[in-house]
């Protein structure tokens, strides 16, 4: 079974709407606007480019991301990558074509016959809502976490609001750096 990692800036809060800027947020831009950039704090960025060998995003987050990330040197090993893209009203049109190749799932099921079978790890960027999703089916394995010191408010949450059982996890590795920033890696107890 593939190792299903979700990754995301967070605010203290639980905030993952808009980080980069993404236009119709409030407080779009967060992670670089009022926090001091400290690079070693991204260190996890690169890390995460070596070990995943697919990419997870829903349909918002792909149309914000594939028309940047394959063209930004940030973004490099990700680009030969596989993607999956999670939606139900994206057609094969809708891809980019210089992205490498791209499937569209239509379900959190689907998603799940995809860690069924042969292959390293799958990273999920942004998508908060496929991540909720993600979450209640309990198909995420690990979460990689870079906290920002914001408190933001309203805004999209990473994590559900579904009346469930406890989630344990267990945290495998955390560093605080000189911003405030802090990340954490939790991998999900089963």
């Amino acid at each position: 079974m593939r190792t299903l990692i979700s990754t995301a800036f967070i605010s203290l809060d639980g905030v993952v709407e808009a980080p980069g800027g993404e236009p119709g947020y409030r407080n779009a831009g967060w992670t670089f606007k009022d926090v001091e950039f400290v690079p070693e704090a991204f260190g996890i960025k690169g890390a995460e480019q070596q070990e995943a060998t697919a990419v997870l995003l829903g349909r918002v987050s792909y149309q914000a991301f594939s028309p940047v990330w394959p063209d930004m040197a940030e973004f490099a090993d990700y680009k030969d990558m596989p993607k999956y893209v999670v939606s139900t009203t994206l057609t094969e049109e809708d891809l980019v074509s210089n992205w490498g190749e791209t499937t569209i799932l239509r379900s959190v099921e689907e998603v799940a016959a995809l860690k069924e079978t042969e292959g390293g790890p799958i990273i999920v960027h942004g998508s908060a809502s496929l991540n909720r999703a993600l979450s209640d089916a309990g198909l995420i394995d690990r979460y990689h976490l870079l906290v920002f010191p914001l408190l933001l408010g309203a805004g999209k949450r990473l994590f559900s609001t579904a009346d469930r059982d406890t989630q344990k996890l267990k945290l495998v590795e955390q560093e605080a750096y000189a911003n405030g920033l802090q990340k954490q890696v939790f991998e999900v107890v089963r």
